[in-house]
Formats: structure tokens, C-alpha cells, sequence
């Protein structure tokens, strides 16, 4: 997967010793065309941090991970050269970046890369979800074109709930005024002005799971954000409620969707993110439930997204090699 665009101009003095994992066979030539002058390796796979720290060496200055690549103090410890960790996500729960910054290990991200990206792939879950997109196709290519039991739902006028105004979450918003949805935020930053631009209305936390027809979650995965969506938070939502997760999989409790599905709370789930979902396997209970879709961490991703976040990485990387860190994590 190449650029889209010409690389930005480099810098030729800079020769810092990088490691990136989790690279896919299609972007290496960009990442080699844009790193050439730099002193570089190239992991496809997942690495564990034993297998991080062997396929590093003592002068690694850079690890560049993507989402799956856990980062910790042991790794840090071991790499006393390592002076910065440019993850090519927005997300950074793989990284102990407390004890990054304890070490003086700057960590960067790229928050940027995919505010339309991803919120369109919610809407896709959601609309696979109140149009019977999936199981319809499923029963055509029986030979069957009954509709019985697909009857859908509108989207226009029903309201919309949007857990975190980020840049993902503002796009949302907007898509949701799209389709002619109320459209109503939490979060604990607020930012009227947009709410003024994009005409939604910021509530309380349980106050937005009371009221939404639909929850689409735009958080990070933080310490106060782990299981935000657990049993209590399911129990208040509105009956029949439809919830979408793009995010992180921590930030919703498994059990507790489940549960929601059982008790007729939730009356649909869309999920590109879940708990553990390297270890979810084919038997697991909520992949045989009515009204649950699921998709393979995929949110993020398209030809646009992917070019921008390799682009992102490279100026993360020389902004720091300059001195002059972007996209710091704090």
C-alpha cells in the first residue's frame, strides 16, 4: 500500500536506529522509500516482548509498533538506547507510556488519521444492524428473497448518543445530523463550539444511556475509561437500545453486553473492537447471539487511512529527530 502522495522532504543527516512491527508485506516499500538514510528493520508479525527485545539490538533508538506490539518495562529496560516509541495508531494501551516518560522515552501517536474512517464505519455496523444488510444477503444467496422478519428501523428522528467528542466522535456526530438524528454527546471535556457548529447537545453520562436509540463509543482506553460499559451502565440504557464500539475493546464489559442482549436491553450490538479479541474463538457465545456483528479490527482501515498514518509516523520520528517532538502522549 503506497503513498498517495509525494514523501516530505528529508532530512539527510539523520540516521537514527529504527524497528517497526507489525508491517504489512504492502507497506514496506513506502516505509523504505521514506526511510532511506535511517538505519532500519522491518517485522511483519506480532512479536512478544521476549521476541521484541531479541530482534532489537542495544542500539535501537525507535521501536515503531502498530496496535497489537505490547511495549513494557521490560523491553524498556533491556533497549538503554531507546529514546523514543512511535506507535502507528491513535490508541496507545500497548505502551506503558507512564514508565516511558519515567525513563525519558518520549511516545507519539497518530491521533489524526482516521476521524472520518472510523465513524463511517460505525454507521456501516449500524446500519447493517437496523437494516438486516448481513442476514438478508445471507438468506438471497439460499435462493430465498422472503423479507419476513427483517423489517428495519429508521434512523431519522431517532436519537443518537456519542461517547467521546474527539475528532472520531465529532464526525459522528455529524454523520448522525446526516441521517436526521438527534444527536446528543458525553464527554469530560467539552467543546461547545462544536456543539454549536454540528448542532448536538452535551448531557450527563447516564442521562445519554437513558435517552439513545443508539450509543456509538469514541473513547480512549484508559484507567477511567476500562469497562465504562459494564452491567450498571447496560441496566440504564433505553430498551431496545443499538450499541456500537469502534474504540477499544476494554472500554466495553463482554459479560455485560451479553447480559444486556439476554434482558432484551440491547436490541443490537456492532463491535470492530472486543476484550481479548486475539483469543476469541469460534465457540464463544456472543458470535452465536441474534443481533450482535462483529468485524475483524477494521475500522481504521483503508487505502486513505493507512497512507496518512505512515505519513504521520515518518514525521513523528524526524519532528523528534530535530527536536521538535509532534504528537507527543501525555
Amino acid at each position: 500500500m503506497g503513498l498517495l502522495c509525494s514523501p516530505p522532504e528529508r532530512n539527510k543527516v539523520m540516521d537514527m536506529k529504527i524497528l517497526f512491527t507489525e508491517v504489512e508485506p504492502a507497506d514496506e516499500e513506502t516505509i523504505k522509500r521514506l526511510f532511506e538514510g535511517h538505519q532500519f528493520k522491518i517485522y511483519n508479525d506480532i512479536p512478544t516482548e521476549d521476541e521484541l527485545i531479541e530482534m532489537a539490538d542495544e542500539d535501537t533508538e525507535v521501536i515503531s509498533p502498530f496496535i497489537y506490539t505490547k511495549i513494557g518495562k521490560k523491553t524498556m529496560d533491556v533497549l538503554p538506547n531507546l529514546k523514543l516509541i512511535a506507535t502507528r495508531s491513535t490508541g496507545f494501551d500497548h505502551i506503558d507510556w507512564e514508565y516511558a516518560r519515567s525513563k525519558g522515552i518520549t511516545v507519539c501517536n497518530v491521533p489524526y488519521y482516521g476521524s472520518n474512517t472510523v465513524a463511517e464505519h460505525a454507521f456501516a455496523l449500524l446500519l447493517n444492524l437496523v437494516r438486516h444488510v448481513c442476514p438478508g444477503w445471507t438468506r438471497v444467496r439460499s435462493g430465498n428473497f422472503s423479507y419476513e422478519g427483517f423489517r428495519g428501523t429508521d434512523l431519522k428522528g431517532k436519537t443518537l448518543g456519542v461517547l467521546g467528542t474527539g475528532r472520531i466522535g465529532l464526525h459522528a456526530a455529524r454523520i448522525g445530523k446526516g441521517f436526521g438524528m438527534e444527536v446528543i454527546a458525553y464527554d469530560v471535556i467539552l467543546n461547545e463550539k462544536a456543539a454549536e457548529e454540528i448542532g448536538f447537545t452535551y448531557v450527563s453520562f447516564d442521562e445519554l444511556l437513558s435517552r439513545s436509540d443508539v450509543i456509538t463509543i469514541h473513547v480512549p482506553l484508559l484507567k477511567s475509561t476500562y469497562h465504562l460499559i459494564d452491567k450498571e451502565a447496560v441496566s440504564k440504557m433505553k430498551r431496545g437500545a443499538i450499541l456500537i464500539n469502534t474504540a477499544r475493546g476494554g472500554v466495553v464489559d463482554t459479560d455485560a453486553i451479553m447480559w444486556g442482549l439476554q434482558e432484551g436491553i440491547l436490541k443490537g450490538v456492532g463491535l470492530d473492537v472486543i476484550e481479548n479479541e486475539k483469543s476469541l474463538t469460534a465457540d464463544h457465545p456472543l458470535l452465536r447471539m441474534e443481533g450482535v456483528l462483529i468485524t475483524p479490527h477494521i475500522a481504521f482501515y483503508t487505502h486513505e487511512a493507512m497512507t496518512r498514518i505512515i505519513t504521520t509516523t515518518y514525521e513523528n520520528i524526524t519532528s523528534f529527530e530535530k527536536g521538535s517532538p509532534i504528537n507527543v502522549v501525555n
